[in-house]
């Protein structure tokens, strides 16, 4: 009995309206105050080479190309269609954070990180992508770039043990 109180409790703090959260996987994308939003309020990511790190031959190259929608507070959500190692048409939906000037003594390195939904590895391929289910997989994809303007950076996406994502992103 004293499991349930306890998560009675927790509930209770969580709903109360001075612990109020935005829950929203898309945190301020319908935002009616364009000042709180930055000028550049999408971004591109396009990416024509990856290099895994156990090369196969059933590997086919990866192209992705992903559009972010820039929202306040150093958040992202987007959608993102690619090509995936195996030659399969794929997609992925994800929220994410970013840190702009990461390290203060380069401060146009900036980090990012998503988590989402992918699909895509099916058939034959099905278990190269954990807990997959019916072709559908969750993923959190950590990334490094650099920014030579507000609009323009290069960033290598970590796909986890198996592969580094290069590409280039533009916000308009």
């Amino acid at each position: 009995m004293l499991p349930f109180f306890r998560m009675l409790l927790l509930w209770a703090a969580f709903a109360s309206p001075a612990m109020a959260f935005d829950w929203s996987v898309c945190p301020g994308l319908d935002d009616p105050d364009p000042a709180s939003q930055p000028a550049l309020r999408y971004e591109t990511f396009v990416s024509p080479y990856t290099f895994h790190w156990t090369p196969s031959e059933e590997h086919r190259a990866v192209g992705a190309v992903t559009l972010s929608r820039l929202l306040p507070n150093d958040r992202f959500c987007g959608f993102s269609l690619f090509s995936n190692s195996f030659g399969q048409p794929s997609a992925y939906a994800f929220t994410g954070w970013s840190w702009p000037n990461l390290f203060q003594s380069h401060p146009r390195i900036y980090g990012t990180v998503s988590a989402g939904i992918v699909y895509g590895y099916v058939g034959k391929y099905k278990n190269k992508v954990p807990l997959n289910v019916g072709g559908f997989s969750p993923v959190i994809i950590p990334a490094l770039g650099y920014r030579f303007s507000p609009q323009a950076a290069v960033e290598v996406q970590i796909l986890g043990t198996a592969a580094l994502m290069f590409g280039a992103t533009w916000r308009f």
